[in-house]
């Protein structure tokens, strides 16, 4: 009996990682897209992205069962 190819894991870090940068280059486009200066929409973008990461990584696991 053949069985189907699990996903791979990921870990915390590497998830959150991921959550942080991808909105953060969502918020960066955002606000090149309304006009915002390019020096001011990375700034945001990037501080918007690391808090992210930070939420994500600390609050975004599900508790452990025991």
């Amino acid at each position: 009996m053949a069985f189907p190819p699990r996903l791979p894991a990921f870990s915390p870090g590497f998830t959150s990682f991921v959550w942080g940068f991808c909105l953060g280059a969502y918020i960066w486009l955002g606000l090149l897209a309304i006009g915002v200066s390019g020096g001011t929409a990375f700034l945001f973008a990037l501080v918007a992205g690391t808090l992210i990461f930070f939420y994500v990584r600390l609050f975004g696991a599900d508790p452990l069962r025991r």
